[in-house]
């Protein structure tokens, strides 16, 4: 039986060994993506030496990062700049490392771990959104104080204070930072006097500045706080005993720190803009939670009996997933998928923001229809929809996101009403993660306190 190459697959035409296709890339690689969309379901492309395949059918998504996925690596240039920022973290590792960590780490990041994390989300949320008053909002500055004092307290039992806004900054400056690297064969060094260096050393010595002051003061006392670094200081991988070593917490609390704060803030702030132009959805998800919760702060057990509220959320990350665009992987060996023999050292992408809006399997694509995730909606297709990845390196944290943003949304309806500045929505751009280019602002109108 014959079987198809690589060399086989539908492609477009490479010019100058894909040099123009790596600049488009850096202007908007979502764009280039979509073009690649349009030869089919599994289609080749070529820069430089590499050869890729974009693979845009849930089937063969779920082929390829789960049935083979031990065929599978990260691409190299992607752990090399996330390395630069977060360490030797889970994130990063390959191997045995990676194995080793993320069997720890999934001790502290079970549900109901994460349902204990609650009254500190709802704390820093309340006190937040105290200090908000109505009228025009930014709103990317206010999630981003909210998800940082969110992840401050969830991993030190501590407000993270004045510090908030340089914080947010500082992760956004990396954030950018790592995405224009990664079109560059390699990292060169910071002290470099090049654009945007100094903007990167200084981010970098904040945040790392921070995290050490907080990690060190209980480095060598028996003050183990109910908290992800007590969590992290308390595991023992249970084949050896061994537990994290003093690195390894630093580089977990950096990754927490950092993808942590980032991915829930994109996407409530993307939820926000939806809600605010269908007030209809927002009428109802206000309904639910007042009628739910009576005036009261959430817990971890609230957010099971907010159906609407949990659907729209999602709703929100179909159509603008957080990391709209998953980490490029590299297989170590030659595999079938689909009849196509891809040869071993071939890249592989997948790409969440066009499995989200296919119209093969979300009618009405590109329209905000929360009812999709409701108890009796048409199935979904396993691969269709990841917006926290798949196969064996989906995200440790979604539970937590999940139940962050939850809680963060039901606290901002119970307290306002959210209203557009505007018509036109906001224009996509990615760094990490996918934010509203210029922020986004609303209008934001008290409500009346509950009887």
């Amino acid at each position: 039986m014959s079987h198809a190459a690589w060399d086989d697959l539908p492609a477009h035409p490479t010019r100058w060994w894909g040099l123009p296709t790596l600049s488009a890339m850096r202007r908007d690689y979502l764009a280039v993506l979509a073009r690649q969309r349009t030869l089919g379901d599994l289609v080749a492309q070529r820069l430089l030496t590499e050869r890729a395949v974009d693979v845009f059918h849930p089937d063969l998504v779920r082929a390829l990062m789960v049935e083979q996925a031990e065929a599978m690596v990260r691409w190299e240039r992607g752990p090399e700049v996330f390395s630069d920022l977060m360490g030797q973290s889970v994130l990063v590792t390959e191997g045995a490392t990676w194995q080793r960590q993320r069997r720890m780490l999934m001790q502290a990041f079970t549900p109901r771990r994460v349902a204990g994390y609650a009254a500190l989300m709802t704390a820093a949320a309340v006190d937040g959104l105290a200090r908000v008053p109505p009228g025009e909002v930014a709103m990317d500055r206010l999630y981003s104080h909210l998800t940082m004092d969110v992840i401050s307290r969830t991993l030190f039992s501590t407000p993270i204070g004045d510090d908030t806004a340089a914080a947010a900054d500082a992760v956004q400056v990396l954030s950018e930072t790592a995405l224009a690297e990664m079109f560059w064969p390699m990292t060169l060094p910071d002290w470099l006097p090049l654009p945007g260096k100094a903007a990167k050393r200084r981010a970098s010595r904040l945040l790392h500045g921070l995290l050490a002051g907080h990690i060190h003061a209980r480095r060598d006392t028996a003050d183990e706080r109910p908290d992800l670094l007590g969590m992290l200081k308390a595991l023992r991988d249970e084949s050896t005993g061994e537990a994290l070593s003093a690195q390894e917490i630093y580089d977990q609390c950096m990754v927490s720190f950092q993808a942590g704060h980032e991915t829930s803030a994109t996407a409530l702030l993307w939820w926000s803009w939806l809600l605010a132009t269908h007030p209809e959805a927002q009428a109802r998800a206000r309904a639910e939670v007042d009628a739910v919760l009576a005036g009261r702060v959430p817990t971890a057990d609230d957010a099971a009996t907010l159906p609407w509220l949990s659907a729209t959320l999602k709703e929100a990350m179909r159509l603008y997933p957080p990391v709209a665009a998953l980490m490029t992987r590299r297989l170590t060996r030659a595999v079938m998928v689909a009849g196509v023999r891809l040869p071993a050292r071939t890249l592989v992408r997948v790409t969440p923001w066009l499995l989200h809006r296919d119209p093969r399997w979300w009618p009405e694509a590109e329209a905000f229809r929360p009812e999709r995730f409701l108890d009796g909606a048409p199935e979904i297709p396993r691969g269709a929809y990841i917006p926290f990845g798949l196969g064996p390196r989906v995200c440790l944290g979604q539970h937590f996101a999940v139940l962050e943003m939850t809680l963060i949304a039901a606290l901002l309806l119970q307290r306002f009403t959210l209203n557009p500045m505007g018509d036109m929505p906001p224009k996509p751009r990615m760094a990490v993660t996918l934010r509203p280019e210029g922020g986004l602002t609303l209008r934001l109108a008290a409500r009346r306190k509950q009887a």
